[in-house]
């Protein structure tokens, strides 16, 4: 776990290194398996999961799935802010082009 900016948060989130996002895949599966109606019970797994590892308290299951650090960039040599993918050429947050 890595705390790094998330360009669609807008803010700083923990995020999941490769062996912690892929229990919380296997979690967000399962929760669409579970026949509640209510979001937070069907996520609960997967939501408690994240908030022990990060003692971040996310509410939306959706973004625990995009914050991975596999899926985000290196950090912008101008702002610090990391590229969108790991193949992005542009900063998103600066414009910096690589």
């Amino acid at each position: 776990m890595e705390i790094k900016y998330c360009w669609r948060c807008k803010m700083e989130v923990p995020m999941l290194d490769k062996e912690e996002f892929t229990i919380a895949s296997e979690l967000y599966s399962k929760g669409f398996k579970i026949a509640k109606s209510d979001r937070q019970e069907k996520f609960k797994e997967l939501l408690d999961n994240y908030n022990r590892l990060t003692g971040f308290e996310e509410t939306e299951p959706n973004a625990i799935m995009h914050h991975s650090i596999e899926q985000i960039g290196p950090d912008c040599e101008h702002c610090g802010k990391p590229y969108r993918t790991p193949k992005a050429k542009l900063c998103a947050a600066c414009w910096n082009k690589k």
